[in-house]
């Protein structure tokens, strides 16, 4: 700028010298001749016209002189004006140039004093961060949510697989929520940290201090509970020693009807002879239930009864079980529900695997079946399966109820197969047909655990058709009215097997008789 105004200042001084130059040029260009005479071109015939035209012509030069010099002076003043304007627009310039560079540096100091508003294309990044994180979060969330439901869907019906999955995929989604809140943690800064501890410390406190609570608590109850055992121990050594057991059994019954231990604490200590026996009644009392509501049934949908005995029981006397008084049915129909859940009873899983665990380890595989004795005999079977579907019981309880129920039977009985289906599609169908039966497969279940878990195990027999009665060895199911068996009577058809235990014991037979000579 300095260059091009230089340039402009000696261009401007070259102007006014030539103008005055041309001025001085111009009044020096013609002669004055005073007292002469010009006869020259211009014809001019005295000196008094000489005259007369050179003051003509001195005023004329004047003038033109007058106004060179105005233009001149105009020029300078205008040069000089230029000269001012130029100097404003410089200094303008410059104080426009210095407002500006205050403004930047209040914005720079502004800057340094609050961080967070450093500028408006880092303000837009970090908010476009954020709300990428917000929608990470939203989103693992969700999935939190969602394998938790699948986690919900894997207990009932319980799936170990399913659960280990659904479990797998809770915690990996915990995880990746964790590492997000990481993440917000780390971008808000290091001065966010101790306020973010302090909060959360606070709002654990009282978790901590209900924690400690609860802690105490179970401290007492342990002890509480150690003491009881000590004391059932000692009541179980007192009872078994005096032998009681046969006498008092019948007064201490659970809610499964199984004798409690000493103190009724409902725990046992090792099987015995005589737990046998009070299984057995289990079984009896389950079986008759079941046979009586089957009856119903049968008669509620106008079945012929003594026709539909006839086929169950193909074995029995000629003339005896066709003709059964209608009050003696049920006996029939409990003799063919016994026989489909005895079936397989020697073997360890009733069959239903090739299973050689009582062979490979018996003392192990005692243990094992007297453990789950205790563990199920309070138990709910409907509840159990509920949760357990597929349990070593549950599959003993579909086998036995396809076994028992024939699929024409349950189409005839309730006028649809859901239950069957249900039962073959791996569920337990919550009926109260259903439950009568699940309460008789549980005691026959759990008569079938202690069986094996007894050292020696006992030994069944059963009785055939047209065998004398034996009362040591039988037991009629009708009770005659003298209290005496007739004379002759021979068996019609067996309704419960026997037992021998290992301490020479015997659980009779239970059989239905026919009056008459041993060898009709």
């Amino acid at each position: 700028m300095g260059g091009n105004s230089n340039s402009n200042c000696s261009a401007k001084v070259a102007t006014v010298s030539d103008l005055l130059h041309r001025a001085a040029t111009s009044c020096l260009s013609q002669r004055f001749l005073p007292g002469t005479r010009a006869l020259d071109e211009d014809g001019w015939s005295s000196e008094e016209e000489a005259l007369n035209w050179n003051e003509n012509e001195r005023n004329e030069r004047n003038v033109r002189n007058v106004r060179e010099t105005d233009s001149i002076a105009r020029a300078i003043a205008r040069e000089k004006d230029e000269e001012e304007e130029e100097e404003e627009e410089k200094r303008l310039r410059l104080w426009e140039e210095d407002k500006d560079k205050d403004k930047d540096n209040g914005k720079d100091q502004e800057q340094d004093k609050n961080p967070l508003l450093s500028s408006t294309t880092s303000d837009q990044q970090d908010l476009k961060k954020l709300e990428a994180l917000l929608a990470q979060v939203f989103d693992s969330v969700s999935s939190v949510k969602r394998a938790y439901r699948t986690l919900q869907q894997a207990h009932c019906p319980w799936d170990p697989h399913k659960m280990h999955a659904a479990d797998a995929g809770v915690v990996s989604e915990l995880r990746k929520l964790e590492r997000l809140r990481d993440r917000f943690r780390r971008g808000r800064g290091r001065e966010t940290e101790p306020v973010a501890a302090s909060s959360l410390s606070e709002a654990v406190a009282p978790y901590e201090a209900a924690l400690d609570d609860l802690k105490k608590q179970l401290k007492v109850k342990e002890a509480e509970a150690e003491n009881l055992r000590q004391k059932l121990r000692s009541s179980e050594a007192s009872f078994c020693r005096k032998g009681q057991w046969r006498s008092s059994h019948s007064s201490r019954w659970t809610k499964g009807g199984l004798p409690l231990g000493g103190g009724g604490s409902g725990v046992l200590g090792t099987p015995i002879p005589e737990l046998f026996v009070v299984c057995m009644h289990q079984v009896k009392s389950a079986s008759k239930s079941f046979a009586s509501q089957l009856l119903v049934l049968m008669r509620e949908a106008r079945w012929d009864v003594p026709a539909t005995i006839k086929t169950l029981i193909p074995g029995a006397v000629v003339g005896s079980a066709s003709n059964l008084p209608s009050q003696h049915s049920k006996y029939a129909l409990e003799s063919y529900v016994n026989s489909r859940l005895f079936h397989g009873f020697e073997h360890e899983s009733f069959y239903m695997d090739g299973s050689l665990a009582s062979l490979l380890d018996p003392a192990a595989f005692r243990r094992s079946c007297f453990s789950q004795f205790c563990d199920m005999r309070t138990m709910d079977p409907t509840e159990m399966l509920g949760v357990l579907p597929t349990c070593q019981f549950g599959r003993f309880a579909a086998t036995k109820y396809l076994s028992v129920v024939h699929e024409k039977m349950e189409e005839s009985l309730f006028g649809h197969k859901e239950q069957r289906q249900q039962v073959v599609g791996g569920t337990h169908p919550r009926t109260e047909f259903y439950a009568e039966f699940l309460h008789m497969a549980k005691a026959m279940w759990m008569l079938h655990l202690l069986a094996f878990a007894l050292d020696p195990a006992p030994t069944h027999f059963e009785v055939r058709k047209g065998t004398e009665f034996q009362p040591e060895f039988m037991e009629s199911v009708v009770r005659f009215p003298s209290g005496r068996m007739p004379a002759g009577s021979v068996v019609a058809f067996s309704v419960a097997p026997g037992f021998r235990l290992g301490n020479g014991s015997v659980v009779r037979a239970r059989v239905y008789l026919n009056p008459g000579n041993p060898g009709q």
